[in-house]
Parts: C-alpha cells; sequence; structure tokens
C-alpha cells in the first residue's frame, strides 16, 4: 500500500517516538527489539517490521536516526549493528580544528548516514513505509522544525519551489543530529534560501511523542487531505502512542552553594537541565491526556499517573499510552538488576566505550517493563 493510501484508510493509529541521547540510542535499540519480537509473537508474524505496525514513527537526534531506519523497514536488528560498526565514528566530540577542517559533507557522522539512508534518497521517497517525522532546530530562523513526510502538509506540496519532501534523508537526519559541541551544523538548501541547522534535541522535543499527537490530530497539519479523510481520530481505543527514551540521569546536587552557581557552571548545567525538563513535559502531557498503560513514576506528587483522570469531562483520554526507558543512575540501574554499572560511564552521550553496557540496561528495560498486554486491542 503506497502511503498516501495507508494515511486516508480509517481505522486505529499506532505511533512512535524515539527520544534523543546520542550514543545512548542503542539503549533505545534494545528496548525497541524487544518490542519487535513481542509484536511478531503477538501477531504470528515473524518477519514483521516497525514500520508495517506503526502508522507514525518520530525521532529527535539519535532518535532521528533510528525513526528513519525503521520507516524505511529496516529491522531493530539491522539498526542496532549499524550503531555497532560505526558508533565510533558517528559519536566523536568535534573539536575546534575538526570543525574548521569539515566541510558540511565530509565529517564521519554524514559519511555513515549517506552510506545506510543512500545520497539520493528523499524524504519524499517511496522506501519510506510509515510516516516519519525528524526533529530540527533552525538555528537562521531561531525555530523548532519538525519535518515529516505526509504528502498532505502545506510545506510538502509537489508544486512548491521549497517542498521539503524534496530534501535528502540523509541530510535531515545529520541536521537533527548536530548537536552544538559534538558535531558542525548542517546547511541545507530549500528552494532558493540556505538554512544553517542544529540538533533538534536542543528544542522542546528531544521527546517528540506529544508533538505527534498534535500533528497526526490537528486539521492546520493536514491542509491538501481529501474531504473527510484529514487528520487521525483521537480515543483510547482508536490510537496508541509508545514513546521510548534513551536514558534520564537527573541527580540532584546537595552540596551546591550559591557562589557555585558561576557563567561556568551555568554554562554546563543549564541547557541539560531545559533539556531534560522538557522531555518530562512532553511525557507528562501524555499521560494527562492519555491513558498511562506504563510508565515509571515521574516525580513523588503525581507519580506514574497510570489510572489518572484526565481534563476532560466526561474522564475519558485522547489515546493510549505506553513510556519505556531507564533511569541511568545508582538507584535507578540498581532497580533493574544493573547495579554494577557505573553511572557516569552510561550518562554520557558520546562514549561508544560503553555501548555494551547500555546494550544490557536496555536489554533488562524491555525484559521487565515490555509487556505483550500493552499492545492489547491493537493487533
Amino acid at each position: 500500500m503506497r502511503l498516501e493510501d495507508r494515511l486516508i484508510v480509517r481505522g486505529q493509529r499506532k505511533l512512535l517516538a524515539i527520544d534523543g541521547g546520542g550514543i545512548r540510542g542503542v539503549l533505545a535499540l534494545e528496548i525497541l527489539g524487544r518490542i519487535e519480537a513481542e509484536l511478531r509473537a503477538k501477531s504470528g508474524d515473524k518477519d514483521l517490521r516497525l514500520a508495517n505496525y506503526f502508522d507514525f514513527i518520530g525521532g529527535t537526534s539519535t532518535g532521528a536516526i533510528v525513526a528513519a531506519g525503521l520507516a524505511k523497514g529496516m529491522e531493530v536488528r539491522e539498526i542496532l549493528d549499524f550503531y555497532i560498526r560505526c558508533g565510533a565514528d558517528m559519536f566523536t566530540r568535534a573539536g575546534l580544528v575538526q570543525r574548521l577542517r569539515y566541510s558540511y559533507e565530509d565529517e564521519p557522522l554524514a559519511a555513515k548516514l549517506r552510506e545506510v539512508f543512500g545520497k539520493s534518497t528523499e524524504l519524499g521517497s517511496d522506501e519510506l513505509r510509515s510516516l516519519l517525522l525528524i526533529v530540527l532546530r533552525n538555528a537562521t530562523t531561531d525555530s523548532p522544525w519538525p519535518i515529516w513526510n505526509n504528502p498532505f502538509a502545506k510545506y510538502n506540496e509537489a508544486s512548491r519551489a521549497d517542498c521539503n519532501l524534496r530534501l535528502p534523508l540523509w541530510q535531515l537526519v545529520r541536521a537533527s543530529t548536530a548537536a552544538p559541541t559534538y558535531f558542525p551544523p548542517e546547511v541545507i538548501s530549500t528552494g532558493r534560501r540556505d538554512f544553517i541547522f542544529v540538533d533538534g534535541g536542543v528544542t522542546t522535543y528531544n521527546n517528540p511523542a506529544f508533538q505527534m499527537f498534535l500533528m497526526s490530530t490537528v486539521d492546520r497539519f493536514w491542509p491538501g487531505a481529501p474531504e473527510g479523510r484529514g487528520p487521525w481520530l483521537a480515543g483510547e481505543d482508536k490510537m496508541l502512542i509508545v514513546s521510548v527514551g534513551t536514558g534520564t540521569s537527573p541527580g540532584a546536587n546537595e552540596r551546591l552553594r550559591p557562589q557555585d552557581m558561576n557563567l561556568l557552571f551555568n554554562a554546563g548545567a543549564v541547557p541539560s537541565a531545559l533539556m531534560f525538563a522538557a522531555l518530562n513535559e512532553q511525557d507528562f502531557l501524555c499521560r494527562v491526556f492519555g491513558k498511562c498503560l506504563a510508565g515509571d513514576p515521574l516525580d513523588r506528587e503525581v507519580q506514574d499517573m497510570i489510572g489518572s483522570k484526565g481534563p476532560l469531562s466526561d474522564g475519558q483520554k485522547l489515546f493510549s499510552y505506553v513510556r519505556y526507558n531507564a533511569e541511568l543512575t545508582e538507584t535507578g540501574l540498581t532497580s533493574i538488576g544493573c547495579g554494577n554499572i557505573d553511572p557516569r560511564n552510561v550518562q554520557k552521550l558520546d562514549s561508544f566505550a560503553a555501548v555494551e553496557e547500555l546494550r544490557r540496561i536496555g536489554s533488562e528495560v524491555g525484559k521487565l517493563k515490555v509487556m505483550a498486554s500493552h499492545f492489547d486491542g491493537f493487533i
């Protein structure tokens, strides 16, 4: 079935969102591998790909790499093999000398992405089996750019000179992963204008789950859809959203003094604090407006929100929701049987040396938290 035909068929919808997180993407991939295995067993299709099950797959930064691979029809194992084979080249912090030396297309990450996605494959390619969302930040306009391949979206209209569907897929993924201080920015030409893009993780959509719900259900995102065949219908029995994290590392600093909070401290602490807060806000919104079936506690006040009542007067929720993630602290790792792993090793975004430990964490999360019952009613 063509993507355009798949989009206008009425019925249940399944969405998959993947957080950003550098090399910690392998943690998410192990969780996704468990999801893939559960769905294969539940459906009886041993060759099922997540793109065949999920109608809409989205990701930010490293999540964009994973999401694009899945939407292309790759098995989780294939993407994980790619990370293990190329991770050391892909997730290496770019120093000042490298920034000056690299052109926009010859640094290692760009080369690896062209290799796996193809240099000529466009966002609108028929190779993509599902809707795909990639979150970027446009540094030129100082704005987040959630870009997708919906043929009915305003900026995907074929007659436009700046039609987004003609943009190279590898370059969009590269732009979404261009974390400041880690990689050079990405310059993308849209029509007659060039824009400079950096990592989508420095927007409020490092976890893109709730944004995906909005884009799939609000009519303004579907202006070109046929009459009566536009946005998808909401409802806890009509839509399932699965959100997969790459691990969080909240850290209280009980010894912090006011005089310690100098310019250098804030430069290092504030960006990560804002990204963590934004990630949690997206998760919290999904649990408020969605029927939360699974998820770790958010804080001591609201807990995990399972069984909570939403703001709608009839108590109904707009979708069903599950969240799989791991807390990369000593307490969090111990709770999943990984207490012998040093949190400092797995909290870094660029530590390729910790890949096997990250894989173990993801595998344990998958075994402990991913359950076939979470997908009941959506097969």
